[in-house]
Order: C-alpha cells, then sequence, then structure tokens
C-alpha cells in the first residue's frame, strides 16, 4: 500500500514536471514579460497567476469526482471509467490537433485566466483524475463505514493537496525554463527548439490513462 501511495504521489510531481516544461503551459509568456520590463522579478511575477490559473483548472475537473470518492466499493470501477475517459480524450488530441478558437480570445495579458483555459483545453486537469481517485482509494481503503461527511472532507483536501503539489512542480520546472532562457540561453533557443508538441501531449494522455486502467484493473481493493 506505501508503495503505490508513494507511485501515484511521484506520478502528481512528474506530470507537474512535464507540464512545466512543455511550453505550451505558459513559461515563455514568463520570458517575455521579463524582456517587456526588462527585470528578472517581472519574470517572477508573471508565474503567480499562471500557477493560479493552473491549481484553478486542476480543482474545477477534480471537485465532482469528490463527490464520487464517497462510494467507497465503486472506487475501482469509477478509476476504470476515469482512465477510459483520459484515454479516449488523448485520442481525440491525436485526431484533432488544433488549439479551441477561445484560445485565441484570451490575451496573454491575462495570464492566470489564459493558464486556466490552456490547462483545461488541453486536459491537463484530467489527466491527475485516475491518479487522485488511486490516492483516495489508498487513504480509504480501510475506512470501514466512516461517515459521509469525513470521506467528503478527506476527498476535498485530497483533490486540494493533488491540484497544489501538481502546480507547484509545474511552475518550478516552468520557472527555471524561463530563468535559463531568459538569463542564460536567449530567446533564439525557443524558436530552434519548438516543435508541435500535441502528438506527444495526447500520447502522454494516453499512457497515464492506460497505467491507471492497469493499475485499477491489477488492485481491485
Amino acid at each position: 500500500m506505501e508503495r503505490t501511495t508513494a507511485g501515484l504521489w511521484l506520478a502528481v510531481v512528474v506530470s507537474g514536471l512535464y507540464h512545466g516544461l512543455n511550453p505550451g503551459m505558459g513559461w515563455p509568456l514568463a520570458v517575455s514579460a521579463g524582456l517587456i520590463e526588462r527585470r528578472t522579478t517581472a519574470l517572477f511575477a508573471s508565474l503567480v497567476p499562471l500557477a493560479f490559473g493552473h491549481t484553478l483548472a486542476m480543482l474545477v475537473v477534480l471537485l465532482p469526482f469528490v463527490l464520487l470518492t464517497q462510494i467507497i466499493e465503486w472506487h475501482q470501477q469509477i478509476q476504470i471509467v476515469a482512465s477510459l475517459i483520459v484515454i479516449a480524450f488523448g485520442l481525440s488530441r491525436f485526431i484533432y490537433r488544433r488549439h479551441p478558437r477561445l484560445l485565441a480570445r484570451i490575451p496573454p495579458s491575462r495570464l492566470g485566466l489564459w493558464s486556466f483555459a490552456i490547462a483545461i483545453a488541453h486536459g491537463a486537469g484530467l489527466m491527475l483524475v485516475p491518479i487522485y481517485i488511486g490516492l483516495c482509494r489508498t487513504k480509504t481503503s480501510d475506512a470501514g463505514h466512516a461517515a459521509a461527511a469525513q470521506l467528503m472532507n478527506s476527498a476535498a483536501g485530497m483533490a486540494l493537496l493533488v491540484s497544489i503539489v501538481h502546480s507547484l512542480a509545474m511552475i518550478g520546472a516552468g520557472g527555471l525554463c524561463a530563468f535559463l532562457v531568459y538569463r542564460y540561453l536567449g530567446v533564439q533557443i525557443i524558436s530552434r527548439s519548438w516543435f508541435n508538441l500535441e502528438a506527444v501531449w495526447a500520447f502522454s494522455l494516453i499512457a497515464v490513462g492506460s497505467l491507471a486502467l492497469a493499475l485499477a484493473v491489477a488492485f481491485p481493493h
């Protein structure tokens, strides 16, 4: 049980690092803010709304599953369904890789709103759902007939903790990329190394969903 829990938390952190390294999650906007104002502090200040928007997006996706996690005896079925949804969304990203038109209407200056919208559109929060449900299973598997309110508070607290830990890893990795590009590497590296990450992103969704599905089937209790 301890190894399973540690592995799930590692997945939360690794997915956050992956999101942070992805330029599509916004760290080039932090570089832009630093270059425009010619201050490193402007770069780091722009990371705050990016982190807030990303965290809010995680919570919006996870909170509906807080209610479902009260049904302890259905945790495996819920995790299987969530995993299949993530896999299906990943497959859809392979087929349709264009950004939703709504994103083009949000100016990058509204970093918090932009970060929230981009995380929702790319399924960043959806990637966490099967991991979150797995953590709730390990936490409540021995809860027996605990009160519904206690389970609700535990699930809501877990959703908040998962969102915060994930977003801290995301903004840490993204902030490091932004600082290195701003101070040492230069913006030219973005144009030289830029490539379409949509296929990689879609593959990662399918991989996470498949792994969560395998764990749900392998550990039914």
